[in-house]
């Protein structure tokens, strides 16, 4: 059966272990590096630790991957990637509807980002449009800058939301976490006392 088939299960979630991060290192070299020639020092550019991942599965098997960056007024998905043979099978809209999810969870009302200039058409299927139509490149290619205005969801995460929800795994909440568990616990303060 092709990459390709309707019937095939796509998922998406935020990277959370090691090894999930491994996959989005394979992924993006074997796209990035391998099929662009892009340098390793370009494509694993120093920022990998300050962003949320999203890994993309089909059928289980990890094939696609975004990168999402935070500023203060916009987030920044970048680095989509997906492997050669899963392009095709709607795992890249399942991962950037994923990650613009999150986006607007976080609160966030503005996504910029910069797409390849042959791959607008694509963006704009996800509510992005160019910014200014100015090209610039990098990496040997040529990008312009892209933007989106997307409405905040009633489920927005905020202060008001108060410090459980707040401290749940990042996209996980609406479910709750092992600090919820803890409070089963009594405060005990073990070694305030050092």
């Amino acid at each position: 059966m092709s990459p390709q088939a309707s019937n095939r299960k796509l998922d998406a979630r935020v990277v959370a272990s090691a090894e999930e991060m491994q996959q989005v290192v394979a992924i993006r070299s074997a796209v990035y590096m391998g099929e662009q020639n892009c340098p390793y020092e370009e494509e694993f550019d120093g920022n990998d630790f300050a962003s949320t991942h999203i890994l993309g599965l089909v059928d289980d098997r990890p094939v696609a991957t975004l990168r999402i960056r935070w500023f203060a007024d916009f987030a920044k998905p970048e680095r989509l990637a997906v492997l050669r043979d899963y392009r095709g099978s709607g795992i890249s809209t399942r991962v950037i509807e994923f990650g613009f999810e999150i986006c607007r969870r976080k609160g966030y009302r503005k996504i910029y980002g910069h797409a390849q200039r042959r791959l607008l058409k694509f963006w704009a299927n996800h509510g992005m449009t160019a910014v200014d139509g100015s090209v610039f490149a990098f990496s040997d290619h040529e990008y312009v800058e892209i933007a989106g205005d997307f409405a905040r969801p009633e489920d927005a995460i905020t202060l008001e939301a108060g410090p459980m929800i707040i401290l749940r795994p990042e996209g996980r909440w609406d479910e709750p976490g092992v600090l919820e568990k803890s409070q089963l616990r009594p405060a005990t303060n073990p070694g305030a006392h050092l």
